[in-house]
């Protein structure tokens, strides 16, 4: 899933693309809105809220989308072909005279009153790309369970909104901290680390191509996507199980060696092949 870096990143892209400018093309091919058109109205703004896109229009009107696991906006010029998949998968076209932005395999796609926005976002916690990141109220938010797994709370958006697999495996990494961690034992100092950390290691990458969490120029990433190959750090085989009951697909990565605490329940699935290969070099 699309994690606050690369959601601010297509929320920007959009921005770019449409702004200040009026529709000439609106294509919604969803039942629900499949007679709604838009054009002509102008596009006042698009903004990312954590994970959640939010375009509005004039007259009143924003339109909700979400990325979920498969999603993605792209953005064309004039006679540029459309590269984003096969025609079924668009849920979404919106073009003005220069530009048009297709819509892939949206998941959530809604169009609502600006002023109902809260209905759509307003669970969110603190937005560690956003402009009301309140970090003390972040982690309030993530200790406010004590026995609540670590990876578990900081994957829950109503805590803080951006998270995702590869920053809850990576900032559990530099805590030194297995995501089976209750909240309530990570170490105070530790603690206090959290939100800076976390903060840092998105902003560092909201205008990067390819994310990067380890400072280093061979090697992207600390511990996701590097199952069974050895710690970047002690050489200790690095281990991916998921997490989570299971309704929801949540490939967690760690250093047995490197992080202290809980590994996960025996039986819980272990992937020693990574199923979502990413560049780790």
């Amino acid at each position: 899933m699309p994690e606050g870096d690369t959601v601010w990143q297509a929320a920007r892209r959009l921005h770019e693309a449409l702004a200040g400018k009026a529709l000439t093309r609106s294509d919604f091919r969803v039942p629900k809105y499949a007679t709604v058109d838009l054009t002509g109205r102008g596009v006042l703004n698009t903004i990312p809220r954590g994970k959640h896109i939010l375009t509005r229009f004039e007259g009143g009107l924003t339109l909700h989308t979400h990325l979920r696991m498969e999603g993605a906006w792209k953005v064309y010029g004039t006679g540029e072909r459309w590269r984003g998949g096969p025609a079924y998968q668009i849920r979404a076209v919106l073009g003005t005279a220069d530009r048009t932005a297709v819509g892939y395999r949206l998941q959530v796609l809604e169009l609502l009153r600006t002023t109902e926005e809260e209905r759509v976002v307003g669970h969110l916690g603190p937005d560690l790309l956003g402009p009301d990141w309140d970090p003390e109220r972040a982690l309030a938010n993530v200790l406010s369970d004590p026995a609540r797994e670590l990876g578990e709370a900081l994957l829950d958006q109503r805590n803080l909104a951006g998270i995702g697999n590869v920053y809850k495996s990576e900032l559990c990494f530099l805590l030194g901290v297995t995501p089976w961690l209750p909240a309530g034992a990570l170490p105070a100092d530790r603690a206090r680390q959290l939100p800076a950390l976390a903060k840092r290691l998105l902003e560092t990458n909201r205008d990067r191509p390819v994310r990067q969490t380890t400072g280093l120029h061979r090697y992207d990433l600390f511990v996701y996507g590097r199952a069974p190959r050895p710690c970047l750090r002690c050489h200790t085989p690095v281990r991916v199980a998921d997490q989570g009951d299971g309704s929801e697909e949540r490939p967690t990565y760690w250093c047995p060696t490197c992080q202290t605490g809980p590994a996960p329940a025996p039986g819980t699935p272990q992937r020693w092949r990574d199923k979502y290969p990413r560049r780790t070099r």
